[in-house]
């Protein structure tokens, strides 16, 4: 279900998995084309974006295999729940993504997908670079060494 924010922004899908899976170096808000039947999908919460990525195809960048139920009241004009979807930013941001993806070889990972506080549907896409192994078990050490110093830390008082 969708969950208000401070900033007025309704958060409707969010990608957890990606910040255990990747080293986000930077991030942009981008724009989402979409049917009327998959907005009102969206307002209901009825979407997923853990297995999609962004890609660069056709002359723009492009959101692929995020799902999006179909929405019970349309009748008529149903959409396809993992369609493509165009991502809509500006030129010079596409252009600083696609050089970072072409010289680092990172990949564009959809972060958020929420609407906006005008009631705008945008995605929080992240740059990112592919975490090893032994990068996920340090963050898990890490992250087990705050949680216990914490706990000490309220015991002493």
């Amino acid at each position: 279900m969708a969950s208000k924010r401070d900033d007025g922004s309704t958060l409707v899908a969010e990608n957890r998995k990606a910040r255990h899976e990747y080293f986000i170096t930077d991030s942009w808000e981008a724009g989402v084309a979409l049917l009327g039947s998959e907005v009102k999908s969206l307002r209901v919460g009825q979407s997923n974006i853990t297995e999609s990525y962004a890609s660069f195809e056709d002359g723009g960048l492009w959101l692929i295999n995020a799902y999006i139920a179909e929405y019970k009241g349309a009748a008529l004009f149903q959409h396809e729940p993992r369609r493509k979807r165009k991502l809509l930013l500006h030129a010079g941001e596409l252009k600083k993504m696609k050089l970072a993806i072409e010289r680092k070889g990172m990949t564009l990972v959809p972060l958020e997908l929420y609407f906006n506080a005008k009631g705008i549907a945008k995605l929080k896409i992240g740059l990112a670079e592919g975490k090893k192994l032994h990068d996920k078990r340090e963050d898990a050490a890490k992250r087990d060494w705050d949680r216990q110093r914490a706990r000490l830390m309220r015991e002493k008082g």
